[in-house]
């Protein structure tokens, strides 16, 4: 009897739990399975050949029925104005065309394909998706796209050697020859690529740099101001407030109005800071690679230490008084009391800010874009911009997909050792007590 009352709990405890982890799968699993997916692929969306995942060989019959018409039809027309031993050349290529076109036609799904589409584009209409891709098999692809290759290079040379007016029939050629789809799966290429190369661990020191000293500063800070705001004085109210002020700035904002301080010809802090001797020209904070860290660091430590007090602060209030008049009572020093009591009692509260902050660090994109877009020479690039100009600017989601991927793994892994040290810190003062 207890033990069926033991399963039908478990088994009750596990519907309940079934919302949550579908949630988790869909929200948090799936778009970086999606990722993982697509940088096994080859996908560039500035490439038309490539703007789709392809697991085998084709053409793209919208294309190839709009450009191979034009492509015949101007090798006649630029025949018959040529001199004689262009119009041999270029009637040489017709017949290639045309041959790769009865190669083709050789199978009749393609030509009764290739009549439907040229019929459904003759009315205006949009092609069907089942009509978009005719397949080929290997050995048909193979000799197509040497064919179209020839061509190609051919009209290339031709228009180099300015044997043509215009780079219309070389166009034409270039679009025929991108009609052709192939297989664009490559597996882990990207990852080896990016592993193997520079930038990604440059781009990677550039963000543990960035992680490690503005983290460590603003727990500093961030805890001598809770110390602060923590005791009882006048106006204690109206300074809480006030220093919550540089957190409560949109992020872009902030840096704007850094952006705009740092400036080397009229900005305030630049300016002031070389009056100091900090730096010695005041055009160094955004032209170097040491000065831009710097400016980037110092915008990310005022913006969020008020952040980083406010978790410590609610960790001081959850300390009991009572500890603090025993110290007293046995000759307990501030000092003392501070590594003795306070440090012990906040250990818990510091790791959590730790993890919210290093998480929130490492993926820092919106402060650095703004303020240096990762410049000079990528000083400042750190592994969430370099995966977006990867993405975005370059139009490499498949290298793009890979970053995002590899972001996630240092996100998990650093997630990790944190919930590693709360779970052992917590284990510990729970056998304390």
């Amino acid at each position: 009897m207890w033990r069926t009352w033991t399963q039908s709990e478990k088994r009750m405890g596990l519907i309940l739990i079934l919302p949550t982890l579908i949630t988790i799968l869909v929200i948090a699993i799936w778009p970086v399975l999606r990722s993982f997916w697509i940088s096994l692929y080859d996908v560039e969306l500035n490439n038309p050949a490539k703007t789709e995942i392809h697991h085998s060989y084709g053409i793209d019959m919208e294309k190839f029925v709009n450009i191979f018409p034009l492509l015949t039809k101007n090798l006649d027309e630029s025949s018959a104005k040529a001199d004689p031993q262009t119009k041999q050349q270029l009637e040489e290529i017709k017949r290639k065309a045309e041959q790769l076109k009865a190669v083709l036609d050789g199978n009749p799904q393609f030509s009764r394909q290739y009549k439907q589409v040229d019929d459904i584009l003759f009315d205006g209409q949009s092609v069907p998706d089942d009509l978009k891709i005719f397949k080929l098999d290997k050995a048909q692809a193979d000799k197509v796209t040497g064919e179209m290759k020839v061509i190609r290079q051919q009209l290339a040379e031709m228009t180099e050697a300015h044997q043509l007016t215009d780079n219309t029939l070389a166009g034409l050629s270039n679009g025929l020859t991108e009609s052709l789809i192939q297989p664009n799966f490559v597996g882990l290429k990207y990852y080896e690529k990016l592993l193997t190369g520079g930038r990604l661990w440059a781009s990677l020191t550039n963000t543990m740099i960035f992680t490690v000293v503005s983290v460590g500063l603003e727990l500093v800070l961030g805890l001598m101001i809770a110390l602060v705001v923590n005791r009882s004085f006048r106006g204690r109210g109206l300074v809480r407030a006030a220093v919550l002020i540089p957190w409560a700035i949109p992020t872009v904002i902030s840096a704007l109005m850094w952006k705009f301080m740092f400036d080397g010809q009229n900005g305030i802090m630049a300016k002031f800071f070389a009056q100091i001797g900090l730096v010695s020209d005041m055009g160094l904070l955004l032209t170097t690679k040491w000065g831009s860290m710097f400016a980037v660091i110092f915008a990310d430590v005022w913006k969020t230490t008020p952040f980083m007090s406010l978790l410590l602060l609610a960790g001081l209030q959850m300390i009991p008084e009572s500890l603090y008049e025993a110290a007293a009572v046995d000759g307990a020093s501030k000092v003392q009391q501070f590594f003795r009591i306070t440090l012990p009692q906040l250990k818990s509260t510091i790791l959590v800010s730790l993890l919210f902050r290093t998480l929130d660090a490492f993926r820092v994109f919106d402060l650095v874009y703004v303020l240096t877009g990762g410049g000079p020479a990528n000083s400042t690039e750190t592994i969430s911009i370099y995966a977006y100009k990867t993405m975005f600017a370059q139009m490499d989601f498949g290298r793009g997909s890979a970053l995002s991927v590899i972001v996630f793994i240092c996100v998990a892994i650093i997630s990790m050792i944190f919930v590693k040290l709360l779970g052992s810190d917590l284990i510990s003062d729970g056998q304390g007590k």
